[in-house]
């Protein structure tokens, strides 16, 4: 059985036994639910070790408002029903449920459209143009490719050969949210 609790996000490192197909399976199984109650997976990882197992659930609201702690303990509550009825996950776990965060991971051709212009890091799964670690500003999507500019010039990163991808803090992007957050509490 699982334990449940909430807390920040973390590095994630994904354990090697469970797969990223039996992954996107949960991801899958889990979406419908969270969209019926206003969310939207953004990543789920299997993280940490035998002993101390974490099943992260990020999500966001659909409207794009923040998500609260009580949006997370609700979707924990949710989320613990389903598991101990259908344990998709050999083992002990905690489940953790979060928010994606300002400097949040890029998992959707939605997710790099939507923070263009904003600083991001990215790192494939084999070399692109020579290299495997890629830092610039987010130009966008374009097709199935990710579109960044580095050192000023156009770079585009094919969709599936990006392994992780996240929102580097900056002022900009700490700026952008506050004001986003600001213009959801007023309407």
């Amino acid at each position: 059985m699982a334990t449940f609790f909430i807390t920040p996000f973390k590095a994630v490192r994904v354990v090697p036994e469970l797969g990223l197909e039996r992954l996107q399976t949960l991801e899958d199984r889990v979406a419908p639910t969270l969209e019926a109650m206003g969310f939207e997976v953004v990543r789920i990882a299997l993280t940490g070790s035998v002993g101390r197992r974490i099943l992260q659930v990020m999500a966001d609201r659909k409207d794009g408002s923040q998500i609260s702690v009580d949006d997370c303990a609700q979707i924990s509550h949710t989320l613990s029903a389903i598991f101990d009825v259908e344990d998709p996950i050999p083992g002990a776990y905690d489940l953790e449920v979060s928010s994606a965060g300002i400097d949040r991971p890029l998992t959707r051709p939605k997710d790099f459209a939507a923070y263009a212009g904003f600083e991001a890091k990215v790192e494939t799964k084999l070399p692109v143009a020579g290299r495997r670690r890629f830092r610039g500003e987010l130009g966008g999507v374009a097709g199935d490719a990710v579109v960044m500019t580095i050192d000023g010039a156009k770079v585009e990163i094919p969709m599936n050969a990006i392994g992780t991808a996240k929102l580097i803090m900056t002022d900009e992007l700490i700026e952008a949210s506050a004001k986003r957050a600001e213009l959801k509490q007023q309407n």
